[in-house]
């Protein structure tokens, strides 16, 4: 228990904060609701939980050994994001009351694929509790932080969903909702403007 308690108190606070996926998910539940978000949370999570096993065992060196390769990740996740940030401002600017098209399975894979916020947390899980993992659990370790991080990622992903679906009721009318619809697109936006900034490939293909 003292380890569990250990890797949440790491956890938790990664997982849970904002970022690309989180706001993605409050966006869809404050459009289309918990149940219409569901395609998407399996296609985010169903990734993540590969990108767990994988770098368990053994993609973590080769990211690693070869940094550029997330870094043209983050840069076409950041285009992606982008492209997720318009629709929901056109939406918000033309949509007449009808429902928005939910986001699904694939827009989920896609966004979770691209996505290196997700890539860097299961390689820093590994590389702070995987010795400690093997020492309390033996061959069993890597399945049980995947297991772990998977149960923490769902539980969390539906908070965020049923968080912006209950911001949604709490908006009420049309006019609300268009503020919420820009807020998100403004949020999106600046996480793929900041991502795009932050990425070290600009500075590398310069040098």
């Amino acid at each position: 228990m003292s380890f569990l308690f250990l890797w949440l108190g790491v956890m938790f606070p990664l997982v849970f904060s904002p970022g690309p996926a989180n706001i993605v998910f409050a966006a869809s539940g404050a459009s289309v609701g918990v149940r219409r978000s569901l395609p998407l949370l399996f296609g985010i999570d169903s990734v993540f939980l590969v990108k767990s096993l994988i770098i368990g065992l053994g993609l973590g060196a080769f990211i690693e050994q070869y940094p550029m390769a997330l870094q043209v990740l983050q840069c076409v996740g950041a285009l992606y994001i982008l492209y997720l940030a318009i629709g929901f401002l056109k939406t918000s600017l033309y949509a007449q009351g009808e429902a928005q098209k939910p986001l699904g399975f694939v827009d989920g894979v896609l966004i979770q694929l691209l996505n290196s916020k997700g890539w860097l947390l299961v390689l820093l899980m590994f590389s702070l509790f995987s010795e400690k993992a093997h020492q309390e659990f033996g061959e069993q370790a890597i399945w049980v932080l995947v297991a772990w991080l998977a149960v923490l990622n769902i539980s969390m992903h539906l908070v965020w969903i049923w968080a912006g679906g209950l911001l949604a009721k709490m908006s009420g009318n049309r006019k609300n909702q268009k503020v919420q619809g820009f807020i998100y697109f403004l949020s999106l936006g600046l996480v793929a403007v900041w991502l795009l900034v932050d990425n070290g490939l600009w500075r590398t293909l310069s040098f």
